[in-house]
């Protein structure tokens, strides 16, 4: 039955296709036989990966295995406590990952979960309820208000029945239901007036439906199948990082081999320099390169936590520095999820309604004024009909403690203001009774004045409800709906506090503010009343609803964020492109975004039956020139990430509903509302908003470039300090000089200098420009933006100072008993001396007097702690025969500050001096691949 276009069938024709009968429904019998052909209504599973080989997974990465080989090595060195901590190194990272895929796996274990626990049907005559793992199609399935659908449905039977697609559609309004066939066979999902669908939530009424799917053949089991096919990819930082890795090893093999043989070559005991080559070959792979980056990646989610983002999934942190896109569902995201009354329209006057959201607060204005609604005749009367036809409930409701949590965040008193303003019901009804309230009629006050006789409900022909209500001995209908029907029905207008006939021409007028509203995407409704007779009878809507008495327009819309504006601007200003995707249709979403400046000059908008029609190649070709993609699916949805990412974006998707969880997996960074947003979407993604708040993936954002630039900075302190190491020994060798460095001190260099200054970096602030550079690239090789000439100059420039030290110290110690080691300490120094201040300059991507000093107190002590640990070695009498030092005199400092002191400062005097000749030329600099002026790369 897969397939088959439900909505376009009359009931018998339904009927007789799924061999149900709408009176009886199934039999006891026929219903189990066909849950032994269909299988139970579930959402199945995939075999997934067993816990053991998602843990021995983790194990087979390139830089573990580096690491693995270092470990051998240094066991045979006998560095025990070296092996030691990079087999715990290992083991660390191995059950991180292991633990983010196992939970990773967990996001078909929480859509299910949004399946009906159980089903109310009619089997055999009989009204019962069944688990709704047994629903088979052809089930005569009851919901009233409140239910989960627990199936998709071809409903028969409507009574003034509003279902909540949000999570599977994204529309923020629901959906108002009937029973008669729809035409056309291409509709998207929402239009299907018709039909229910698993997982949806039924606001108002009551209905009757007819299973026709079941568990994975339903939308939300497509879902549920997408989910299950959507490849994780690597994020860029494990690109780089086993690229990295990569290069390191080849590197560090072909130079210790060089190492060792030119050192044979002069002369040297061979089992003295195979010890020295398995040193540096230590040295040169930086095993806490790993460790150090879980650290800064930790410690960053640290901050961004503080910032009302949590992130689940740590290498996916970074990937926010090279976002170039964000695709942001509309309702909820960017907008309040809030049916808010905005503007007024009463006999020929235009009121503003302020206020946001659910909170009875706000000001009516009229030309910028503010206006009293006690002294205003048509504004009361248009409010006591808003409330008085009206089913919604608004009342406060205590706030849990990650609310109050929100609100102190927002420097807002939690305290004070410990409850929030609900609806309950409709939200457009809801919106109405809010406005009412604003204006002092609210509807307890009304219901003591006036009591309802009958309702006459909203239905897809009339579009419009009423309700009969007596106050005072009189009677009054109230009714609201549509204003192209409504007026129809109104022989008389509330004009200028007067009632006059409704002439053409007021109609007219009417009608053109209508218009006018509903091009600025608001949601129109018009509200009308008449005083019943005592003699009159009103038994049904059409006798009720005529020679009404037009009052006016009231035009709501779901508002933007007030936050989201400024985020997008800082998005723009950052080079990170704003995607609209939403199912909401195609006007709504052209305004709401030209309203938060997302539309740009040459965008367009584009809706699901445009894309329906489009191959994935056309998509491609427009993906770059489309600010709002309206009325989609969830496979659409899926289908923009992908052409996005094709076209070479790294692409961020937010989102709150169901039907954003195959996108939200399937981007480069997957962020969910922590709020508003189901479990199946945070379970999708890799970072969730605490507070829903757009403006907290720009802080993201910032976090991810700021962690990912400290990154840079301590590969490249850790790599050029090796680099340094080898050249010391590399030219020693080749100029036929004794070692420079024993065994021992290079693995305590290594061990000292890569540790704690590294770690330092990796919490260091971030250059105030960070937000004024474009996105980079997507492909970007870990060593752009001149990061290897940075490495391979300090590093020789290191080594070259160091060996000068050691030459001079070996000469001017000639004749002393204790000349090699003396110069070798002087060597060990130098090299320590030279990696601790070069630490400095890693900080700025320009030069060490580019930035404060002192400015990272982490640092300042990571350095002092490594400077203690060096002068341990010196002058500590029990360690110097392990080390092979004797202590520095005076003479002896002066040479290693002048010596260590040059990489650094003689490169920064010159960075200065190109800086300043580019400056007075007016040059233009690349910053990741994109040009930009010396002030914004920076």
């Amino acid at each position: 039955m897969e397939g088959k276009a439900w909505h376009q069938l009359g009931e018998e024709q339904l009927l007789e296709t799924l061999g149900s009968d709408g009176r009886i429904g199934l039999t006891h019998e026929e219903a189990a036989k066909r849950l032994q052909e269909q299988g139970p209504n579930e959402l199945a599973e995939k075999d997934g990966e067993s816990p053991l080989k998602l843990l021995l997974n983790q194990f087979k990465d390139f830089m573990v295995l580096v690491l693995l080989g270092a470990t051998v090595i240094s066991g045979l060195l006998g560095e025990m406590l070296d092996a030691l901590t990079i087999v715990a190194i290992i083991l660390i990272n191995g059950i991180l990952g292991f633990y983010q895929e196992y939970r990773a796996e967990r996001s078909l274990r929480a859509l299910k979960e949004l399946s009906a626990p159980s089903a109310k049907v009619i089997r055999g005559g009989e009204y019962t309820q069944v688990p709704a793992r047994d629903l088979v199609a052809g089930d005569v399935v009851l919901l009233e208000s409140g239910d989960r659908v627990p199936a998709d449905l071809r409903l028969i039977v409507c009574n003034e029945c509003s279902i909540d697609e949000s999570a599977l559609t994204g529309e923020s309004v629901p959906s108002t239901k009937e029973a008669k066939p729809i035409a056309s066979s291409e509709i998207p999902l929402g239009d299907r007036k018709n039909c229910g669908y698993l997982g949806t939530m039924v606001t108002r009424g009551t209905a009757k439906g007819i299973v026709t799917v079941t568990g994975m053949q339903t939308e939300m089991g497509k879902i549920a199948d997408l989910i299950q096919q959507t490849e994780v990819a690597d994020t860029p930082l494990q690109h780089r990082l086993e690229q990295l890795g990569k290069i390191l090893i080849v590197v560090s093999i072909i130079l210790t081999v060089v190492v060792v043989l030119a050192g044979i070559l002069h002369g040297q005991p061979i089992y003295e320099m195979f010890l020295a080559g398995v040193s540096l070959a230590v040295a040169a792979i930086p095993e806490g390169l790993p460790a150090i980056v879980t650290i800064a990646l930790a410690l960053g989610v640290q901050r961004m936590i503080k910032r009302r983002a949590i992130v689940r999934k740590l290498p996916s942190v970074e990937t926010l520095g090279c976002a170039s896109v964000i695709c942001s569902d509309k309702t909820g995201t960017l907008t309040q999820n809030k049916m808010t009354v905005t503007q007024l329209w009463l006999g020929g006057r235009t009121i503003e309604v302020t206020g946001e959201g659910y909170e009875p607060v706000g000001m009516l204005k009229e030309d910028g004024k503010g206006i009293d609604p006690k002294g205003d005749t048509t504004l009361r009367r248009l409010t006591q009909i808003a409330a008085l036809c009206n089913n919604a409930e608004l009342a406060q409701q205590e706030i849990n403690e990650e609310a109050k949590k929100r609100k102190a965040g927002k420097g807002e008193n939690a305290q004070a203001d410990s409850s929030e303003w609900k609806i309950k019901g409709d939200p457009t009804e809801g919106a109405l009774l809010v406005l009412a309230t604003k204006t002092g009629t609210s509807k307890s006050t009304l219901h003591n004045l006036y009591t309802r006789e009958k309702e006459f409900p909203f239905d897809a022909e009339r579009k419009r409800m009423s309700v009969l209500v007596s106050h005072q001995g009189g009677r009054m209908v109230c009714a609201k709906g549509a204003p192209d029907l409504l007026i129809g029905q109104c022989t008389y207008v509330l004009w200028g506090g007067q009632v006059v006939p409704f002439t053409p021409t007021l109609k007219s007028k009417v009608m053109s503010a209508n218009e006018s509203m509903a091009k600025n995407s608001l949601r129109v409704l018009g509200m009308a009343y008449r005083d019943v007779k005592s003699h009159e009878t009103c038994d049904n809507g059409a006798q009720a609803e005529n020679g009404l008495i037009f009052v006016g327009l009231t035009g709501m819309m779901d508002p933007p964020r007030k936050e989201v504006k400024e985020a997008i601007y800082k998005c723009r200003q950052a080079g990170i492109k704003t995607v609209m995707i939403t199912g909401d249709h195609g006007t709504t979403a052209e305004a709401i975004a030209q309203a938060l400046g997302i539309m740009v000059r040459g965008s367009r908008v584009v809706t699901g039956s445009e894309l329906s029609g489009m191959s994935d190649e056309q998509l491609e070709k427009i993906a770059d020139d489309v600010q709002v993609y309206a009325r989609v699916s969830p496979e659409h949805k899926l289908r923009i990430v992908q052409a996005l990412q094709r076209r070479g974006h790294v692409v961020a998707m937010t989102g709150d509903g169901v039907n954003d969880a195959p996108a939200v997996k399937a981007a480069d960074i997957g962020i969910a509302m922590g709020i508003t947003g189901t479990d199946v979407t945070k379970e999708a993604s890799a970072l969730v908003l605490s507070d829903d708040n757009f403006s907290s993936i720009v802080a993201a954002v910032e976090e991810g470039r700021g962690i990912y630039e400290n990154i840079r900075k301590f590969i490249r302190y850790l790599l050029a300090s090796n680099v340094g190491e080898i050249m010391t020994m590399f030219l020693a060798m080749m100029a036929g000089f004794p070692l420079p460095l024993v065994p021992i001190q290079i693995l305590w260099v290594n061990l000292v200098t890569d540790g704690l200054p590294a770690m330092a970096l990796g919490v260091d602030q971030a250059e105030s420009d960070l937000m004024q550079h474009k996105p980079r690239p997507a492909k970007e090789n870990i060593f752009a933006r001149r990061l290897g000439w940075k490495i391979i100059s300090r590093g020789i420039l290191i080594g070259i100072c160091t060996l000068g030290a050691f030459i001079l110290a070996l000469k001017a110690g000639e004749g002393q008993s204790q000349q090699l080691v003396h110069a070798q300490t002087v060597a060990f120094a130098t090299l320590v001396m030279a990696q601790l201040i070069h630490v400095f300059d890693c900080r700025s991507s320009r030069s060490i007097f580019h930035r404060r000093l002192l400015e990272n107190k982490f640092l300042v002590l990571a350095v002092l702690s490594s400077l203690l640990l060096m002068i341990a070695v010196l002058y500590i009498e029990p360690l110097q025969p392990v080390f092979k030092t004797v202590p520095l005199d005076f003479r002896d400092w002066a040479l290693v500050i002048v010596a260590a002191g040059i990489p650094t400062f003689a490169m920064g005097f010159g960075s200065v001096l190109g800086s300043s000749k580019r400056r007075r030329k007016g040059s233009k600099i690349t910053y990741g691949g994109n040009t930009a002026s010396p002030r914004l790369a920076r």
